[in-house]
């Protein structure tokens, strides 16, 4: 419903990549609501700023350096939340990179693999951390920031594609697996939206024009063009 407020008192939320952009956004109307909030970024000035963001608006929060695809940084930043806020209720696994690319054919694997430790192994690994405190709180909610390029093939951004795609998927056999433990895992699939991470697209004159292109107008827009 429109305008509900959604009471968070009590509850604690990561938001990975909380430190700017759409994490950042996502991480102040949690915390807004009520919620403790705990940030992970991969630079330490960015973390600070959100901290004071957070603190102004009165919300309870920390923020750490970690880089999502390794597996130890995960684990000890983890464990430092539950540590100092005595839980986790609710994960909003944000961070992600689309580093435009050449043909996946014609790919180099590192990129390959960063892009999907960033997208995708990430997800996995935080969600196996944060999982461990929502069993032993009786549930918890986790959603995934996934993309309609999990959904649509794009040129130039092939293997944000496939990560994305594998996202959706994950999401689906995580959701099936965690039901009994009273764990929901959904998945959001925004498009562009304007923020330093998508500047790439939104930014090129003919690579915004093509995702213009693909987004449903109204009758009346479609006969004028």
């Amino acid at each position: 419903m429109q305008g509900m407020k959604v009471d968070l008192a009590g509850k604690v939320a990561v938001v990975t990549g909380g430190t700017r952009g759409l994490g950042k956004a996502l991480a102040l109307a949690l915390g807004r609501s009520g919620a403790k909030v705990a940030v992970f970024g991969r630079k330490q000035e960015n973390v600070d700023a959100a901290l004071e963001e957070f603190q102004a608006a009165g919300i309870e929060s920390m923020g750490m350096t970690a880089k999502v695809g390794d597996t130890q940084q995960i684990s000890e930043v983890f464990a430092a939340v539950r540590e100092r806020l005595q839980g986790i209720d609710i994960l909003v696994n944000n961070v992600g990179m689309n580093i435009f690319t050449p043909m996946v054919s014609e790919a180099d694997e590192k990129l390959w693999t960063k892009t999907i430790e960033t997208n995708l192994t990430g997800v996995f690994l935080c969600t196996k951390e944060a999982v461990k405190s929502m069993k032993e709180r009786g549930g918890g909610k986790i959603v995934n920031v996934s993309s309609i390029a999990g959904q649509r093939a794009t040129f130039g951004l092939g293997i944000y594609c496939v990560a994305k795609a594998g996202v959706d998927m994950l999401t689906k056999v995580l959701a099936k697996e965690l039901a009994a433990s009273n764990i929901q895992v959904n998945a959001v699939a925004p498009s562009v939206i304007r923020t330093d991470f998508s500047k790439p697209m939104w930014s090129n004159e003919n690579t915004l024009k093509q995702i213009l292109q693909t987004r449903p107008r109204p009758q009346a827009e479609r006969k004028r063009a």
